[in-house]
């Protein structure tokens, strides 16, 4: 059987060797070629002619629902869309049956997600994709999006260390600071940079583990062993390792109400 040809198409150089990686045993699948931004990959779907494309939603240039626009719902290959932001419209995902991988994704379910393409192309389904396609091109353009589901906070964050694609539990994170373009995952004595904002990935986190005490710093509150006074009405959260952070005036309420208790 011919093998079936893939195009990974993501902004994040970690997330595409982390796809490319997994597919590197697959005997029926071929990586025919990555992309960085948007429209490189519509161009790329259009010239390679795929039968597979991983396609990242958010990218530069192009986001992942303008690329299908760009070259057309009927010369879409099968596709199976990455996203790491749950405000986007899972449920119609769901409803149209076409598959997502939510970043950070585990073996198992990066198979289930191949699995059903490799079921769909074999089938010739292209044509019913290409319906479900017009429907969720039309559900987002028309701001029908659903709030995030429940039981889709971040659970695991992927990490390049020398080389390799490691993934790192939410729940291990102490507390995570603003470091420029980056943010700083503390973990122990350890601590990970990885590209983001401090504000995408609070709204990828569970509130009820974890909690934005400063405009730079969020905390694990699990971690939280006590807080104390500080100067003029202020605050420190002592952790149980003996961090020290500085708790804005603005968000100790919230941080209260976390903890369930008043200072």
């Amino acid at each position: 059987m011919e093998r079936i040809r893939a195009l990974i198409a993501d902004d994040e150089p970690v997330a595409r060797e982390g796809i490319r990686v997994l597919l590197e045993d697959d005997p029926e699948i071929e990586v025919v070629g990555e992309c960085a931004d948007g429209r490189e990959a519509a161009r790329s779907i259009l010239e390679l002619k795929p039968d597979l494309v991983f396609l990242d939603i958010q990218m530069p240039e192009m986001d992942g629902f303008s690329v299908i626009a760009d070259v057309g719902p009927g010369e879409m290959p099968v596709i199976i869309f990455v996203t790491a932001y749950d405000q986007y419209a899972l449920r119609a995902f769901d409803v149209a049956a076409i598959d997502y991988l939510l970043k950070p994704f585990d073996d198992e379910r990066f198979n289930r997600s191949v699995n059903r393409a490799k079921e769909q192309i074999r089938r010739g389904e292209v044509g019913q994709l290409s319906r479900r396609l017009i429907e969720l091109l039309e559900s987002t353009s028309q701001g029908t999006s659903p709030p995030p589901s429940a039981g889709t906070h971040l659970q695991r964050i992927m990490l390049k260390t020398a080389g390799r694609v490691t993934f790192l539990k939410v729940d291990d994170i102490d507390w995570i600071e603003a470091d420029g373009d980056y943010v700083k995952l503390h973990v122990g004595s350890d601590h990970h940079l990885i590209r983001d904002t401090m504000k995408n990935l609070e709204r990828q986190l569970d509130p009820s583990r974890f909690a934005r005490i400063h405009r730079s710093i969020i905390v694990n509150l699990d971690r939280i062993k006590e807080l104390h006074p500080y100067f003029h009405g202020d605050y420190m959260v002592i952790l149980k390792n003996g961090t020290e952070l500085k708790l804005s005036r603005g968000r100790r309420r919230t941080l209260e109400q976390r903890l369930g208790r008043s200072l």
